[in-house]
């Protein structure tokens, strides 16, 4: 259970966090955010074994469905983050939060890794041709999903839908949901070998 003033406090300091790290950020510093967190979860992933991809822990993804849920929620992130470029909003529902595709385990674990090497290699051609002169008055809505201390002391999530600028969509959905998944899949990892 959690408290109305907790809600309030988390979106008020995800909302500062977009202005202030984000929004009025410089285009580079966009791009290079999206581009480490795009590089750390590549790399993590390459290493680790085919054997271990399948493995979850009890109500948590393996790592291939983590995977998977990145791929399919990229996918229409990229087309969304051309119309905030172009200056539109994006025509639509936001992109649900817990998107996988219809059978994540039976994508190749190869296969997996190349889209999503191609997505972000894609992100980083787009936000290659972004300028600190356009425009962020174009807004896309997105799920948000934060972790909140619940009133018996857990991790309780909290979504809401929050309508973000380019430069905001793009930290949001390329470094921290990258950032937040990887964290996911080495916990996956790091649980085969206690």
């Amino acid at each position: 259970m959690i408290d109305e003033a907790t809600v309030r406090t988390a979106q008020e300091r995800a909302r500062h966090y977009f202005r202030t790290r984000c929004t009025e950020a410089p285009a580079e510093t966009i791009r290079a955010s999206v581009r480490d967190a795009c590089e750390s979860i590549e790399g993590f992933l390459a290493s680790v074994p085919v054997s271990a991809v399948m493995t979850a822990r009890p109500g948590h993804w393996s790592i291939q469905e983590t995977v998977d849920h990145l791929v399919e929620t990229y996918r229409p992130g990229l087309d969304e983050l051309r119309c905030l470029l172009a200056g539109q909003a994006p025509p639509g529902d936001p992109i649900p939060a817990s998107l996988r595709s219809k059978a994540p385990g039976l994508r190749p674990w190869a296969w997996l890794l190349r889209e999503l090497q191609q997505i972000h290699a894609d992100v980083g051609a787009l936000l290659a041709s972004a300028r600190d002169d356009r425009p962020t008055t174009a807004r896309a809505p997105i799920v948000m999903v934060v972790n909140v201390q619940g009133v018996d002391g857990t991790l309780v999530p909290i979504e809401w839908v929050e309508d973000l600028d380019w430069k905001a969509y793009a930290m949001v959905s390329w470094r921290l949901h990258t950032i937040d998944h990887m964290k996911q899949a080495r916990a996956a990892l790091a649980a085969l070998h206690p």
